[in-house]
């Protein structure tokens, strides 16, 4: 009997590997930040998707495992001290598995900060408010008369960018040669911006020209395009 069968999700979502990580998910920009790490480390894992057309992140046996019905959310059958790991919150799931696997995250302490600080930085600030600017120019907002959330969204990103071009002056990544998940992390969402909410042209991409060379390279890493397309959408 596997350990995993007492958590209530695997009811709804089976583990056909139970001896491996098991990722419950969809490819949204936060859902693909983990797919592509588990991809980049080569840790193995089974995914399931959790279809919104399904409204499977409301159901019971998804809330047992993320009270906050959002994806992505893990379960590691092999976690700290080998007991079973459930664990939610993208963030947190990038740190757990880049310790676990002792990739993706400097050791040195001062540049292990340093990259966490980044990755709030996405989590705080790129997430939110990328995802509500494509609320108010792709979505149902974007049939609002009143075009003031929209553009109030939309000069807080270009704010960000203009933070992430700056950084990105002379170096290869956030952390500068070095890949880590602040990048696994934040080009998920820049290029989501660009390309499935079509704000480029709004928020005035073209004046970022580090962002488009570092989301060229991000797009060529084997790994980048496998996790884009993980969970497959059925």
């Amino acid at each position: 009997m596997s350990t995993l069968d007492t958590f209530p999700i695997t009811q709804k979502w089976p583990a056909t590997h139970p001896d491996r990580l098991q990722l419950y998910s969809l490819p949204t920009p936060n859902g693909v930040k983990v797919s592509i790490l588990l991809e980049e480390t080569g840790l193995p894992y089974e995914p399931h998707l959790v279809s919104f057309e399904r409204n499977d992140q409301m159901s019971p046996a998804f809330l047992s495992l993320n009270p906050n019905n959002k994806i992505p959310a893990i379960l590691d059958p092999n976690g700290p001290n080998g007991q079973p790991l459930a664990l939610f919150e993208s963030g947190a799931i990038l740190i757990y598995l880049a310790e676990k696997t002792g990739q993706f995250l400097p050791q040195d302490p001062a540049a292990r900060y340093e990259t966490l600080q980044w990755l709030m930085f996405q989590m705080g600030g790129v997430g939110p408010m990328f995802g509500q600017l494509g609320f108010f120019h792709k979505f149902a907002g974007k049939d609002f008369e009143d075009k003031r959330p929209r553009d109030r969204y939309a000069s807080e990103t270009r704010r960000l960018l203009g933070v992430l071009n700056q950084r990105l002056e002379g170096r290869s990544w956030l952390m500068g040669e070095d890949y880590t998940i602040a990048d696994i992390a934040t080009w998920p969402w820049v290029r989501n911006l660009v390309g499935f909410y079509g704000a480029g042209e709004l928020v005035g991409f073209a004046d970022f020209p580090n962002l488009a060379r570092v989301i060229e390279a991000f797009e060529k890493r084997p790994a980048v395009q496998r996790g884009l397309n993980i969970p497959a959408r059925n």
